[in-house]
């Protein structure tokens, strides 16, 4: 749909998602279209100007938008790819270097360290490699493409506040393909509503600031839905003869449920008084996790499944836990594969999404059901067998 200027009197009648759907068409009428909405929200008219002026629309953040192969791959491989000793070793030099930010991030928000520096890890490699894309254009560009919009025309208007107090550079604040700034990656309306300046220097400063960035990265779980001082994710070991439909994530019973049916911690104990999920990332034969209601809250961050298994995985190693036991589990699908597996279940009726040949929530909760109709062990984990059973 052709994005058009529009008068200051239009924009201020348009509703949110009409305002949402301007998209697409020619880039710099987009541009002027954001200009007006922005003098609209009641923006100095000046100070509009000087922050669109050098935006550019960059076709470099709509190929990485459309290349995240990196999610095809499964829980183990994609763990043994991110998680390597140095890091560890790295994760753990940064707990210790800065102790008593994560102090006050345990005593202000319950959230223990290792959450944190999994996050900080993933993200820039504890702050080493924060991307180099401009940030304004990156965001322009992706609102401006019709895919999701609604996520960042938002973005926009929060960099111009950001802009607007100082704490923006629309010609030199790089960051993420999809405007992510700082240590931590944290989108501009995350920055305006969950910055902390955490090392009292009267900014707050995620690119350069540990402290700003990681008390901002906890205030933002926090305020996503993080219980404070409760587990996230334990490795567990399955009884046989369990019903397997009964893991994922669409089923929850409180832990004191799932230790009738069998279920025991690999070590120590299970944290009683909460409900859980039981999780096989890569079905059967592979390893085995008890997820706490801390676990759902990594999905505000990334929607990732594969990114947030394994960055709660990673946070227990940080903590001393102990390696995952792989087990031996059946092999997966390729991308091929798994798009073709994604067209027999929409096929069937069955809504997973996009045919992207990843194994999001959509193409779980679909191989599950259809596992279960075919007499097979219903594990949500794609296979030949049963790719050829289709």
């Amino acid at each position: 749909m052709k994005a058009l200027a529009v008068s200051i009197v239009t924009c201020v009648t348009l509703s949110a998602s009409q305002a949402f759907a301007q998209c697409g068409g020619d880039f710099r009428s987009f541009v002027d279209g954001l200009r007006a909405e922005a003098i609209a929200r009641g923006h100095d008219s000046s100070s509009v100007q000087s922050f669109l002026a050098p935006v550019q629309q960059d076709p470099a953040v709509l190929r990485a938008d459309r290349s995240q192969g990196i999610f095809q791959s499964g829980f183990i491989e994609f763990s043994r790819k991110l998680i390597s000793q140095n890091r560890i070793e790295r994760g753990r030099a940064m707990a210790q270097k800065y102790d008593a930010v994560f102090d006050r991030i345990a005593r202000d928000y319950g959230i223990s360290r290792g959450v944190l520096l999994a996050f900080w890890a993933f993200e820039t490699d504890y702050g080493a490699f924060q991307g180099d894309f401009n940030t304004l254009n990156a965001l322009v560009t992706l609102a401006h493409d019709c895919r999701r919009p609604e996520l960042f025309r938002p973005q926009i208007f929060a960099a111009l506040e950001l802009f607007e107090r100082g704490d923006f550079d629309p010609a030199r604040t790089t960051g993420a393909w999809a405007g992510e700034i700082g240590m931590v990656q944290m989108l501009p309306e995350d920055i305006l509503n969950n910055g902390v300046d955490g090392d009292g220097d009267g900014h707050v400063t995620l690119k350069s600031s540990a402290p700003d960035a990681l008390m901002s990265g906890a205030r933002m779980l926090s305020g996503l839905g993080w219980r404070a001082n409760e587990p996230w994710l334990q490795q567990v070991v399955l009884p046989e003869g369990l019903d397997l439909y009964l893991t994922g994530l669409e089923t929850e019973k409180t832990v004191e449920e799932w230790e009738s049916l069998g279920v025991r911690a690999r070590s120590g104990s299970l944290t009683q008084g909460l409900r859980a999920s039981l999780l096989l990332p890569q079905g059967k034969g592979g390893p085995a996790f008890i997820a706490y209601p801390n676990f759902r809250v990594y999905f505000e961050w990334n929607q990732s499944f594969t990114y947030v298994l394994t960055a709660a995985y990673f946070a227990n190693r940080l903590e001393g836990g102990q390696i995952y036991d792989a087990g031996s589990p059946e092999p997966g699908l390729n991308g091929e594969q798994m798009q073709q597996l994604q067209r027999k279940l929409s096929a069937r009726g069955y809504d997973v999404g996009e045919i992207d040949g990843i194994l999001g929530a959509g193409t779980r909760s679909a191989v599950r059901d259809v596992q279960r109709q075919l007499g097979m062990p219903a594990d949500a984990w794609p296979t030949v067998t049963l790719l050829q059973r289709l």
